[in-house]
């Protein structure tokens, strides 16, 4: 099999056409024909995936986040792109095709959350977000403990005074949606890189607002979609990077 293949059947599941316009998706460094035996999945395209794609031998490795999102000027050593491109490793990159795909980021957020009855609504922008209902009523104090112990990080929210039972889902930076969270009457908004004006909003709408962090909310998707590639392409093997040099005290 093939980094097309590969590329292909990705393309098939989270289509590129869906990702957002500023977006850039896709087979972004490398040579499409590559025969892939080994690849690595991770978040981003960081020094110790790389690391851990040339010591494991991998051609190629799989990301959330575009290893090139702006235009280029210069590929200096020790940049993402020269290191891959001198090791001959190539970088397939789904990133809000990926979030809103079924099966995508949002939705491996909303089981890791246990939410029912969830749905896709598309905000003004057409970015499509989850909605979905807590197992029973939380209040905010209680929420961001099981989000804590769901996710794993750190989480910072403005909690208002009232149980909280219908909640708006967005993985990675979605303050911006807050006000979607009111117009379909959604006790909360789960999110993350939440600014501070938009905590200051939510306060005045009188709604919850959690920010559990951009890496805890879209980590969760890797290890799903290293089990939905391994059943199309049984005979290359997948590992997972879920390094992260973020801490938190």
């Amino acid at each position: 099999m093939t980094v097309q293949d590969i590329f292909n059947f990705l393309n098939k599941k989270f289509p590129t056409d869906t990702a957002c316009d500023f977006d850039n998706v896709g087979l972004l460094v490398g040579d499409p024909d590559t025969e892939v035996k080994k690849a690595i999945i991770a978040l981003d395209c960081t020094p110790n995936a790389i690391d851990t794609a040339v010591n494991t031998g991998a051609q190629l490795i799989i990301t959330h986040h575009p290893i090139i999102f702006n235009p280029l000027k210069h590929v200096l050593a020790g940049s993402a792109v020269y290191e891959v491109i001198k090791n001959g490793i190539s970088v397939i990159s789904m990133h809000t095709n990926l979030d809103v795909g079924m099966g995508g980021v949002n939705d491996c957020l909303s089981s890791v959350l246990s939410l029912n009855n969830v749905t896709k609504v598309a905000a003004e922008d057409g970015y499509l977000l989850n909605i979905g209902a807590l197992t029973s009523p939380l209040y905010p104090d209680d929420l961001a403990v099981y989000i804590k112990e769901k996710l794993g990080g750190a989480v910072k929210y403005f909690g208002a005074d009232k149980a909280i039972k219908r909640v708006l889902l967005c993985s990675g930076s979605g303050g911006s949606y807050l006000e979607e969270a009111v117009k379909h009457s959604c006790d909360a908004l789960i999110t993350s890189d939440v600014k501070h004006n938009q905590f200051l909003d939510a306060q005045r709408l009188g709604i919850s607002l959690f920010d559990a962090g951009h890496f805890d909310t879209e980590d969760i998707v890797i290890e799903p979609l290293k089990r939905l590639l391994e059943q199309e392409f049984t005979e290359i093997s997948f590992c997972c990077d879920h390094n992260s040099k973020i801490k938190y005290i």
